[in-house]
C-alpha cells in the first residue's frame, strides 16, 4: 500500500511517498526491544519505590538528556501536563502525565542521560 504525505522542513515542502511493506518485520522487532527495556525500569525504580513512589509511571518516550523538571513532588498534575522536558536531537520534548494525579517522586535530575522507557517520575 502506498501513502503520500507532504512534509514541511524549515519552510520547504517535500512530497513523500511511503510504501508499506510486509507488516511482520516491524511488529516482530518491537516486542523483542520492549521486554529488554521494561525490566531495566523496575530495577532502577526499586530503590525509589521503597519511599513515596506512586503507582502511575511517567517514562521517557525517547533517549535523551533531562533538560528541565517542570513539576516537583507534591504538585498536582492533569493528564497531558508536562512533568519533565527531555532534550533529544536538539529538540525539547515534553514528557507528560499519563493521568491526573499528584507527583509522588521525581526519579531524575537535570543533565541526566536517559534511555527510552526510563522511569522519570511517578504519580499517585
Amino acid at each position: 500500500m502506498m501513502k503520500n504525505y507532504t512534509i514541511t522542513v524549515n519552510g520547504t515542502a517535500y512530497d513523500v511517498t511511503v510504501e508499506e511493506t510486509g507488516a511482520s518485520a516491524a511488529p516482530a522487532a518491537a516486542p523483542k526491544a520492549a521486554p529488554k527495556a521494561a525490566p531495566a525500569a523496575p530495577k532502577a525504580a526499586a530503590p525509589a519505590a521503597s519511599g513515596a513512589a506512586g503507582s502511575v509511571k511517567v517514562e521517557a518516550g525517547a533517549a535523551g538528556k533531562i533538560f528541565k523538571i517542570e513539576k516537583n513532588v507534591g504538585d498536582a498534575v492533569k493528564k497531558g501536563d508536562a512533568v519533565v522536558i527531555l532534550e533529544a536531537m536538539k529538540m525539547e520534548i515534553p514528557v507528560v502525565a499519563p493521568a491526573d494525579g499528584t507527583v509522588a517522586s521525581v526519579n531524575c535530575s537535570v543533565g541526566d542521560s536517559v534511555e527510552a522507557g526510563a522511569l522519570l517520575a511517578t504519580l499517585k
